[in-house]
């Protein structure tokens, strides 16, 4: 329950948008980024792609690491 995922994009040295698994949706941080996460928050099967992601990748490997 203390694991995070964090999926980001940046431009130029500059996080536009983020999806954190413990909001479970994306957030925007620029006018374009704003945009891209209510297109993406719109999508069930991209919410559940990344949703999914720490699960598959964060849970499998905390073993490990």
């Amino acid at each position: 329950n203390d694991i995070e995922f964090i999926y980001s994009g940046y431009y130029n040295m500059e996080e536009i948008w983020r999806f954190s698994s413990s909001l479970g949706k994306f957030v925007g941080y620029t006018e374009y980024g704003l945009k891209q996460a209510e297109n993406w928050n719109n999508n069930p099967s991209i919410l559940a792609r990344r949703k999914a992601e720490k699960e598959r990748y964060c849970k499998h490997n905390i073993d490990i690491w």
